[in-house]
């Protein structure tokens, strides 16, 4: 498979302004939110992804919100520029997977959380700070998020396991840690691509900046958004924007990516922005959002394998966990929130066979349900962060079971 070339030049791949055609049609596109936090400011991609015991970037939250005697709400935000990032549902998240790191010591110690979706670490911080004691393995894909969040925690020294792995990389990840499946307190997801990702131009997430068309997490190893454009035939790439995308135009939009294609490759989000607002009809750009939501998200879940990657990452998660364990998982989209639906309703079942008058031995369900279905940001959060408007947050408790039974 011919793949295409992307430049490694850092003149080449500064952001530059959508051409004036496409920004007259997607008037939004000069700016755009994400779904999760960011810190560090001025920060380029590479680096080693080892925890760097250097100066915390940015004093993310204030110490008294963490005082272990007062039953005070936990928040925070990191700014980059002048623009707050404040970690989804913080408080939720603390609340609802404290009980499980506190039931031995109150501070947290012996206890191991997971962060699977590290980021720039800012649900860490907050968890590290709140449990003085606690040991805690993040996770990321990201080389980027790796480095930019070792330098963040890096004041909490060796309470602090970095892995460079996608989220169904649990098992290694507590492996390296020296921990085994069963050992675990409590893991949390915050899914989907995260504000550094997206406000970093130069990765191709965001349809705002005309940039490379890469939108791989891992830059070092995969296919580019460009490869799916440049080589998928046009029945491939209708399932990809079909699927992932939920694009009711996906044929359409296929077939224009073929046809453009064969006149020029793809090289920049600009030459889809333009071909997309060639594509989509005036009245559907007009209504529910930016037209080129749909196929970013495709692009970027397909270069990724995100819904695979989740489809192994919850079951290794569930087992991961000790009983008492919990998991909280932040959906963003309802792709990803199905699947996770779906395995927590299968964990939550009775395994009795069904028509019997009582529970058989051994075949109880194997978790609780800790939220009714799936939790929404209120009213105050939303105000605190409107980036939480799309989140479903979902949790399970692993049953402690009696001796004997």
């Amino acid at each position: 498979m011919k793949r295409s070339e992307t430049t490694t030049d850092p003149q080449a791949r500064a952001a530059w302004p959508l051409p004036e055609p496409a920004l007259a049609y997607f008037p939004n596109a000069r700016s755009v939110t994400s779904d999760r936090d960011l810190v560090a400011p001025g920060h380029r991609a590479g680096g080693s992804i080892r925890l760097a015991h250097t100066p915390k970037l940015i004093d993310l939250f204030q110490a008294d919100l963490f005082r272990a005697d007062l039953p005070e709400p936990i928040g925070g935000a990191a700014l980059t520029g002048n623009r707050p990032h404040i970690p989804v549902l913080l408080d939720r998240c603390v609340e609802l997977l404290a009980p499980a790191l506190t039931r031995r010591h109150t501070d947290g110690s012996d206890a191991v959380l997971i962060d699977a979706t590290l980021g720039a670490g800012g649900h860490s911080e907050a968890f590290l700070t709140r449990f003085p004691g606690l040991t805690l393995i993040g996770l990321d894909r990201d080389q980027t998020a790796l480095r930019l969040a070792g330098e963040r925690l890096a004041p909490f020294g060796d309470r602090v396991h970095l892995v460079h792995t996608p989220y169904d990389g649990i098992d290694d990840a507590l492996s390296q840690s020296g921990y085994r499946a069963g050992e675990l307190d409590a893991i949390l997801f915050d899914l989907g691509v995260s504000s550094m990702q997206l406000d970093q131009a130069d990765r191709g997430f965001a349809y705002a900046q005309d940039a490379p068309l890469d939108m791989r997490m891992d830059q070092s190893t995969g296919l580019t958004a460009a490869d799916v454009l440049n080589t998928y035939d046009a029945r491939a790439l209708t399932r990809v924007l079909r699927e992932y995308g939920e694009e009711k135009f996906a044929p359409k939009i296929a077939g224009a990516i073929v046809r453009q294609r064969a006149v020029t490759p793809f090289t920049t989000t600009g030459e889809l922005v333009e071909l997309l607002y060639a594509v989509i009809p005036a009245p559907a750009r007009r209504t529910g959002g930016h037209p080129a939501k749909r196929t970013f998200q495709a692009l970027r879940i397909e270069v990724n394998g995100e819904l695979d990657c989740l489809r192994g990452a919850i079951p290794a998660a569930l087992a991961a966990l000790r009983p008492g364990g919990r998991i909280a998982v932040e959906a963003y989209q309802s792709l990803e929130d199905r699947i996770v639906k779906g395995f927590f309703a299968d964990a939550t079942a009775s395994r009795t066979p069904a028509g019997l008058p009582m529970e058989l031995p051994g075949h109880e369900p194997e978790f609780v349900a800790l939220t009714r279905g799936a939790e929404r940001a209120d009213g105050a959060e939303l105000d605190l962060n409107p980036r939480s408007a799309s989140v479903r947050l979902r949790a399970l408790e692993k049953v402690v079971r009696m001796e004997g039974s």
